[in-house]
């Protein structure tokens, strides 16, 4: 005889009582309720918030089936006099995550907020908080925090080590924001049950193997859209990061390895034997559908990845988009511009210069998932010649992508747009560059700064070679030139904040180790 389930029991006893409940209302809802219990939504990853400026935010959670987003908020942790917002309903065609942009939220305030979904209004998940800082209109101090590259090169969740450690630093650091700047997965890596290199198990300098958490998402490359919103979900398996997105708003960028490592449209994966789907703008289209569903981001895929979030009269951000537009890898040393050279493309770059003319923050951050100066290689042509990632080419006048690089700092310093620094990762190290005219071989520029922060949970690896077309100088670095690689095993992983005081207006930026512990830090004061 087969084995009678709970639900099979409840709907038989349903249907054999339907005379008593026809006369019995309170019967109906006391034998229902074991049925309603059994059945209820399940938040399934946490809650998490984004894009908030002064009057807005968005706020993010997924459920196990299908189901409508339900919102209370309030400038009090009771939820007292809360407002409630119906979103919208959410199902298979979304991967069950839904999100909704908070409107008329009041400026320079902690809001509090409660996340639950229904499909009935007898059938409600249980709640989830979260909370957030919208921007200040007033001269109030900022402070955030920036960081890239999680769950890379083979190094997942290993819950003997503690998860997602870097997380859990930099949520106690109490920032008002998180910048990710990209590499937010590595759907192109897999994550093994051990870690390995080579083929093989990879033994930890202290004898023992790294063990990672695993789903069937992870172990192979993405390719389909399920897969790409597995490697989402595998990252919110984490409690480190579920803890940290209910508290710190997540500010996302992206770069490659969202999609593929060193990528650009229509580049082609032949050469790739893990890859079935060839066509790297299916990939690509998948990747993207994936990011917007899974970062509390204004709008869906159609929407753009590039946009200014300001954050009050002390500072604005700029995130740039490196990859959407970009045009192919190459030796990256034409003279004139054309669609090979794109790196930001026309328009974006068009954009950018529009939005920091128009700024009156006194600290304009310019967020880009690549570096400026630091060379970032992507192999050689069949002639042998070196390709490249990034915008450098090699030491020399401005060539290829630089161009772009050039006419901009050009462009600011001739409109005298000023207090400018430049905020990124990708690299796996934690770095602080001084770009200085007087060193470059372009010289139309005012001096600037370039912070480099990351792995937030990857391999750390040693820094690498400069470019002078811009007069980059490392002031500093988290790791020695020739170091070996080591992985989130040891503190050797990075994320850093900028406080801005309200009242002097200086900008002070800290890098730390995984631990929370500061290693290096300076102090900007702004030009009048």
């Amino acid at each position: 005889m087969a084995a009678i389930t709970r639900r099979k029991f409840t709907a038989q006893l349903l249907k054999s009582s339907s005379a008593i409940l026809a006369a019995s209302p309170l019967v109906e809802r006391i034998i229902a309720a074991p049925a309603i219990l059994e059945d209820r939504l399940q938040i399934t990853h946490g809650v998490a918030s984004g894009d908030v400026s002064f009057d807005s935010a968005v706020v993010w959670s997924r459920v196990n089936r299908r189901g409508r987003m339900l919102i209370e908020w309030s400038t009090t942790e009771s939820l007292h006099n809360a407002r409630r917002v119906r979103g919208p309903w959410t199902g298979e065609d979304r991967d069950f995550t839904a999100k909704v942009l908070l409107n008329d939220l009041p400026a320079g305030q902690r809001i509090f907020y409660r996340v639950q979904f229904e499909d009935d209004p007898r059938n409600a998940s249980e709640p989830v908080v979260g909370q957030f800082v919208t921007a200040a209109r007033d001269e109030r101090d900022v402070f955030f925090a920036f960081s890239g590259d999680t769950c890379g090169q083979g190094y997942g969740i290993n819950e003997q080590f503690g998860g997602l450690k870097t997380y859990e630093s930099m949520r106690l650091a109490r920032p008002d924001f998180f910048v990710h700047s990209g590499d937010t997965i590595y759907a192109d890596g897999v994550i093994e049950p051990e870690l390995k290199t080579d083929g093989k198990v990879f033994k930890l300098p202290d004898g023992r193997t790294w063990k990672n958490v695993t789903t069937p998402e992870k172990s192979k490359v993405a390719e389909t859209l399920a897969e790409f919103r597995g490697n989402y979900r595998y990252n919110l398996l984490d409690a480190n990061v579920r803890r940290f997105n209910a508290e710190v708003p997540v500010l996302a960028q992206w770069d490659d390895h969202e999609v593929l490592n060193n990528w650009y449209p229509g580049k082609k994966v032949f050469a790739d034997a893990r890859y079935t789907e060839k066509d790297v703008n299916v990939l690509a289209a998948h990747a993207r559908q994936a990011f917007f569903e899974y970062f509390p981001l204004r709008g869906d895929a159609r929407a753009k990845v590039y946009r200014n979030i300001p954050r009050g009269p002390l500072c604005e951000l700029f995130f740039l988009d490196l990859r959407t537009y970009r045009g192919p890898n190459t030796t990256n040393r034409l003279a004139t511009r054309s669609r090979e050279t794109d790196f930001m493309g026309v328009r974006q770059l068009g954009w950018l210069k529009d939005a920091l003319l128009k700024s009156r923050a006194v600290w304009k951050v310019i967020c880009s998932d690549m570096p400026l100066g630091i060379i970032v290689g992507d192999g050689k042509t069949t002639e042998g010649s070196n390709t490249y990632e990034n915008s450098c080419n090699g030491n020399g006048p401005p060539l290829g992508r630089e161009l772009e690089i050039a006419e901009l700092l050009s462009f600011m310093k001739h409109e005298r747009i000023r207090n400018v620094f430049w905020l990124t990762a990708d690299v796996h190290y934690a770095a602080s560059l001084f770009y200085d005219p007087a060193r470059a071989q372009f010289h139309d520029f005012d001096g600037f700064w370039e912070f480099v922060s990351g792995p937030l949970h990857a391999a750390s690896l040693a820094p690498g070679g400069l470019d002078n077309t811009f007069g980059p100088e490392f002031r500093w670095t988290s790791r020695r030139r020739g170091a070996k690689a080591s992985g989130p095993y040891t503190n050797e992983q990075y994320f850093s904040t900028v406080r801005i005081d309200g009242q002097t207006k200086i900008a002070t930026i800290t890098h730390c180790n995984r631990d929370g512990e500061r290693l290096w830090n300076m102090t900007l004061e702004p030009h009048t």
